[in-house]
């Protein structure tokens, strides 16, 4: 039988909020697993599901630039939290991200490749960073939008400076209406999405195997009932999944739209734009997000 580290608990325990005994009584039953032990919880009815990507590790910065009809966000780690709050660091983002929009560049190691203003490639500046502060750095990832006509909208929570921080979200709509009412909706939509965490853009968008993880989690959890009370329970807890994890089915968070799901608010501002709008696309980073820390980073 596996051994069951206390790290290996806290770990469940955070993404699933569920009791230590109960935690650790999961990772017994599936030898360690614990995407399975999350499973388990769940059928047991102990835990709602953590259906977002895991616990922050990483530390550094989530940059945004907007230029046009382009925008890009990107991702720098550093080995501290004191390093993100560095005005050398920043700069490095910040220049980083700029260059990113203006050549419209979101492959890493394209990026890297890039000249930096000043002289030498990104790659090599961040490498003299390193030098410079005395902590490993990694331009992790990279994301862009374009529209050919419409808005790039943005948000960043939490600022550390402006275009800086934690979370930082891109959404973009296509639509010839009014680029002032556009920008105005595009933006409340990127504070939905750093609120909400949408897996997807809709249901359609999402991984398959996500979507039978759910599925199989539904009848185990419901096992036991007629085969097609059964469906009609799944394809039930399927929408309300739906409704939880895709943007166009979420509920916005904003008084304006209050009770409306994200797809409907879009449909009807459409009036005040005065003309079709397309919700694209939409990127979110958060700091660190699908990063472990190793057994000595966690003590």
């Amino acid at each position: 039988m596996a051994a069951i580290s206390a790290s290996l608990v806290k770990d469940l325990r955070e993404k699933t909020g569920a009791g230590m005994m109960d935690c650790k009584n999961a990772l017994t039953e599936v030898e360690g697993d614990i995407e399975a032990a999350v499973d388990w919880l769940r059928k047991k009815g102990l835990s709602k599901a953590a259906k977002k990507s895991g616990r922050v590790a990483a530390e550094g910065l989530v940059a945004i630039a907007v230029r046009g009809t382009d925008g890009v966000v990107i991702e720098v780690n550093s080995e501290t939290d004191f390093v993100a709050r560095n005005e050398d660091f920043q700069k490095l983002v910040r220049s980083i991200v700029n260059v990113a929009v203006e050549k419209r560049v979101a492959d890493v190691e394209a990026l890297k490749n890039e000249a930096y203003p000043g002289g030498g490639t990104i790659g090599e500046a961040i490498s003299n960073a390193i030098a410079t502060i005395g902590e490993n750095m990694t331009l992790r990832r990279a994301a862009k939008l374009s529209v050919s006509s419409g808005v790039i909208g943005q948000y960043v929570h939490a600022p550390i400076a402006d275009g800086l921080g934690k979370i930082g979200v891109i959404v973009a709509l296509e639509s010839t209406g009014d680029k002032a009412a556009l920008a105005q909706l595009a933006r409340q939509i990127a504070m939905h999405v750093a609120a909400a965490s949408p897996l997807a853009l809709d249901s359609s968008a999402l991984d398959p195997a996500m979507v039978e993880r759910e599925r199989g989690v539904l009848r185990d959890k419901n096992a036991g009932k007629p085969a097609n009370v059964l469906e009609k329970i799944v394809e039930s807890g399927l929408k309300t999944f739906y409704k939880e994890v895709s943007l166009v089915d979420q509920a916005s968070i904003h008084a304006e739209h209050s009770g409306k799901a994200i797809g409907q608010a879009v449909k009807e501002y459409e009036g005040k734009v005065g003309a079709p709008i397309k919700l694209a696309g939409f990127v979110r980073f958060a700091l660190g997000e699908g990063v472990d820390k190793t057994a000595e980073e966690q003590g």
